[in-house]
């Protein structure tokens, strides 16, 4: 199996087809096996690479909390592409691998032809109650082990995978078990609890200069407004929501994610995925408040909305 020490941490990757290089950050309940139906999809014209991050064997297990920070997470990433001897790759990811690929884009973004970013920003709404959660969540790995999370994948974002695609749910489950229950704690008190809530990078989102493909279920709630405010922020991004789905969204439907992510590659190789463009202000219906003229505004969000004890990352 193929390893190289990044950072002092031995990573393991996975490198299919040719082509342009393609590379896809995991989530916190998947490693890189949960890329497969994108590995057989695009190694026929990309060069697709998948690993595991830190604290996810065969990848090293390190026991120091202050080796798992998102920014290690980033640099990681950035060392197995300089391993690899890629300058610059289409990088995507999903909930945490999606923040690692958008944080990747603001830190190097000349690297970053574009920037795949799936279900991320969960626990924006609240980051205190969230780290709550996640602590929650550690304290039960470390003192009983991988069976403490049975029910994670049950969670009201997760169901429908196993709705919806059973056999898919159930190897995510199996793969889930297998997992180091110090690695996963450690993953959630440093590199999920440890990263800023995708609110705090809105300065960093509007200077962000790399097109970017949004993708988000409409059963996903923590995720839902994150999406809507990354597409608000970042100039050339576009913003894909699955309906009747959760969270696990490239494997509910890993077709229509598949030709959704393609469309998108393909208008980026064209030069067609440009700024949006602003039109003309006086000719909208909507006011420079952004509500529609005559129409009385929303409610005010609950500041507690979607964030209960997690069961996304």
């Amino acid at each position: 199996m193929p390893k190289t020490l990044i950072n002092g941490v031995n990573l393991y990757y996975e490198v299919h087809g040719r082509g342009f290089p393609l590379v896809w950050s995991h989530e916190f309940a998947g490693d890189y096996r949960s890329w497969k139906t994108q590995v057989e999809f695009f190694q026929r014209r990309y060069r697709v690479i998948t690993y595991n991050a830190r604290g996810y064997p065969p990848s090293d297990v390190p026991m120091d909390l202050s080796l798992y920070t998102q920014e290690k997470a980033v640099e990681d990433l950035r060392g197995l592409l300089d391993h690899l001897s890629i300058a610059q790759a289409h990088v995507g990811g999903f909930s945490m691998g999606g923040s690692v690929a958008l944080n990747f884009g603001l830190a190097y973004p000349q690297m970053a032809r574009s920037l795949i970013v799936a279900g991320a920003g969960t626990g924006s709404a609240d980051p205190e109650l969230f780290r709550r959660g996640l602590e929650e969540i550690a304290h039960r790995l470390e003192t009983e082990g991988m069976p403490s999370m049975a029910d994670y994948l049950h969670g009201p974002h997760r169901v429908q995978l196993l709705h919806k695609n059973p056999k898919a749910w159930r190897e995510l489950s199996r793969h889930f078990s297998e997992h180091s229950n110090r690695g996963m704690a450690l993953t959630l008190r440093g590199i999920q609890g440890g990263r800023p809530s995708i609110f705090e990078l809105e300065a960093k989102l509007r200077t962000l200069d790399v097109p970017v493909l949004l993708m988000v279920g409409d059963e996903d709630d923590p995720c839902l407004e994150p999406s809507v405010f990354m597409k608000r922020c970042i100039p050339r991004s576009g913003l894909a929501v699955f309906p009747r789905t959760g969270h696990t969204i490239n494997l509910e439907d890993p077709r229509f994610f598949n030709q959704t992510v393609l469309g998108f590659l393909k208008a980026v190789e064209a030069d067609n995925w440009a700024k949006r463009a602003a039109g003309i202000a006086s000719a909208s219906l909507v006011t420079r408040s952004g509500r529609i003229a005559g129409v009385a505004a929303p409610p005010e969000r609950s500041e507690s909305a979607g964030n209960s004890v997690p069961s996304n990352s």
